[in-house]
């Protein structure tokens, strides 16, 4: 690879590195059980999100999605339980005073504001109405609580609240002389969704190619040094610096460094996030995109098109490039910019997720961690900066950065594309399954380390590191799904469960197999220079004629 494209691959890596996204479910606003706001007797439902159906003239019209209140009777979880009624709007308004609609177990509308939500809701059963839907003034969805004075909680009706824009949808469906019928329910998610699988066998797949990858060609450097150093008979040079071309190993400054620099770019983020920015990551993004597409395929096809692959040609500015090369950039190019114009539609998360892994599967090529050392330090400063991003800024920024960063919330688009994700097949609700570029990468270089030192060791996969290293990133990405679905799919910090079974795998297996000096310091097995050991052999061969 030339100086340009390394240089464009490790500041693609830089970027892509320092954004450790959650793993997280996503599905629009969604609002589930909060500790903060009180509980009490009649004022004690979890906050769950409501499906609104609605039916213009009988024909089945737009569907719409609100969150029940805290008061009031629960909502069915079934669609084949909810009843279907004539949807009214309140006279007056707010419905502070008693309606002067007549209602025979209608839903009435009403809209935010004058006096409580108890008291809207308590207007509304008096008058008969089935349920009431409340009208936010903004476009967010407002969790719905009691006051901790209030006593008049004896609602049986439910009550939900909407966004403003769902309400000015159904105000002009209303006012159109058009009958109207809605049908509320809040399906439950299920436990385990088909989309976590296929995440999980990707992040375990990719790491699993890269180190792969990465153990053959360090073993294919390690032969050809040796080769170089057996012919070399007049001198004996000095192995010690010796690193394949276009390899960047990470230092213990740089591990650290990942704290600080992580921290300022996801502030950059938080604070900056807006249409132009993530348009400036999408570019970025498919600049890294195209150059490991490219490097995967040009390795991957060099074995069958090898004249094309070892035939060079100067191009300017990116110096000699192989004429396999030259023919895969232009179906790379193509890609990425087709994903990038179609990346909002429904089926974009395919081209996302094979740039993504193909990106990832180039940088754990080019990027190496030495020793052992470097790595506990890196994935110990990584499992710091997930936590903190996650769960501890929230006590700053009253919000999860890194949660609203992965989400979007602040840009008006679907996040950035630094992530792997996947529909949620049969989830009532939709959305995406998801994992940051930096839970497969970070854990991704240690695994692929303990897969060179491995081999460069001659250890089988049962006496060395690599297969039990892989075993408890699956069991330590496993753990983060379990915590999801019992979190009620809020945003999990992945390292927070990864770096502890990896990492305690790695230190604990070299400890006791008595390698944990030679892992920490050298990073590799020691290996007797070919010139010592021909010089051995020729001394012996003098003893045994002598």
């Amino acid at each position: 690879m030339d100086f340009q494209s390394l240089c464009r691959v490790i500041f693609v890596t830089a970027l892509i590195s320092i954004v450790c996204l959650p793993c997280s479910v996503t599905a629009g606003d969604i609002v589930h059980d909060d500790d903060s706001a009180p509980k009490k007797p009649g004022c004690e439902n979890d906050f769950v999100l409501v499906k609104v159906q609605t039916w213009v003239n009988g024909r089945e019209d737009a569907e719409f999605v609100g969150v029940g209140a805290r008061f009031g009777t629960t909502i069915v979880s079934k669609e084949k339980n909810a009843n279907q009624r004539r949807l009214i709007l309140s006279d007056p308004r707010d419905c502070c005073s008693p309606p002067k609609n007549k209602l025979a177990n209608d839903v009435i509308m009403v809209d935010r504001g004058h006096c409580k939500f108890t008291t809207k809701a308590n207007n509304a059963q008096a008058a008969h109405a089935s349920a009431v839907l409340i009208i936010n003034n903004q476009k967010e969805l407002y969790k719905m609580v009691c006051e901790p004075d209030e006593t008049d909680l004896d609602i049986h009706i439910p009550a939900v609240m909407l966004p403003q824009d769902a309400g000015a949808s159904l105000e002009k469906m209303l006012t159109s002389n058009s009958s109207v019928s809605v049908q509320l329910y809040s399906p439950r998610r299920p436990l385990v969704d088909i989309a976590e699988v296929f995440l999980w066998l990707m992040a375990v797949g990719t790491i699993l190619c890269a180190s792969y990858w990465s153990a053959w060609t360090a073993r294919e450097a390690a032969i050809e040094q040796d080769k170089l150093l057996k012919d070399a008979s007049d001198e004996i040079p000095d192995t010690r610096h010796v690193v394949s071309g276009g390899i960047v190993d990470v230092n213990t400054t740089s591990a650290v460094l990942f704290v600080v620099v992580a921290s300022c770019f996801l502030l950059m983020l938080y604070k900056l996030m807006s249409y132009w920015f993530v348009e400036l990551l999408v570019v970025l993004f498919c600049i890294g995109g195209v150059e490991g597409l490219q490097t995967c395929l040009v390795a991957l096809l060099s074995r069958w098109f090898k004249r094309a692959g070892q035939s060079y040609i100067k191009v300017p500015f990116f110096g000699a490039l192989s004429y396999l090369t030259l023919a895969v950039s232009p179906f790379c190019i193509a890609f990425a910019v087709v994903w990038a114009v179609y990346r909002n539609f429904s089926f974009a998360w395919i081209g996302q997720d094979i740039l993504g892994i193909a990106l990832i599967i180039t940088v754990l090529q080019i990027v190496h961690v030495p020793n052992l050392k470097v790595g506990t330090v890196l994935l110990s400063c990584a499992f710091l900066y997930d936590i903190f991003w996650v769960f501890i800024s929230k006590k700053l920024f009253h919000e999860s950065v890194m949660i609203v960063v992965a989400r979007g919330d602040k840009s008006g688009e679907d996040g950035i594309p630094m992530l792997l994700k996947i529909p949620r097949m049969f989830d009532p609700w939709g959305g995406y399954s998801i994992i940051g570029f930096g839970d497969i990468l970070l854990p991704g270089l240690l695994i692929a380390f303990s897969l060179r030192y491995d081999w460069l060791a001659n250890k089988t996969l049962q006496a060395g590191y690599f297969l039990w290293a892989m075993i408890a990133y699956g069991l330590g990405l496993l753990v983060t799904y379990v915590a999801l679905n019992l979190m009620d799919g809020h945003g999990q910090p992945a390292l927070l469960y990864i770096v502890p079974f990896t990492l305690g795998t790695f230190l604990t297996l070299g400890r006791k197999r008595g390698d944990l000096r030679v892992l920490w310091t050298r990073g590799e097995p020691e290996r007797p220079c070919p010139h010592i050991r021909l010089e051995h052999e020729h001394s012996e061969e003098l003893n045994d004629e002598k």
